[in-house]
């Protein structure tokens, strides 16, 4: 066997289990229902994580680029 298609198998193998446990999940409520308390909770943390995070890389760009930003402000 070469190393390919051992890792084709693998990959497989790891694609079908998700889909067993996606279909387990669907078609269980307790389990649906948990499912989506853990994706709810998980955006609530995450995405604004996330936008906090994208906001201030662009502040510190454009301050750095000099396109904005309290440094170039014309009125100080």
């Amino acid at each position: 066997m070469t190393r390919s298609s051992s890792r084709l198998i693998a990959n497989l193998v790891i694609v079908s289990a998700g889909a067993a446990v996606a279909y387990v999940i669907v078609t269980t409520p307790p389990l649906r229902r948990l499912a989506g308390a853990a994706t709810r909770l998980w955006l609530r943390a995450s995405l604004p994580l996330f936008l906090m995070t994208q906001a201030r890389q662009a502040w510190d760009e454009a301050g750095a680029a000099g396109t904005g930003g309290v440094q170039n402000d014309p009125l100080t």
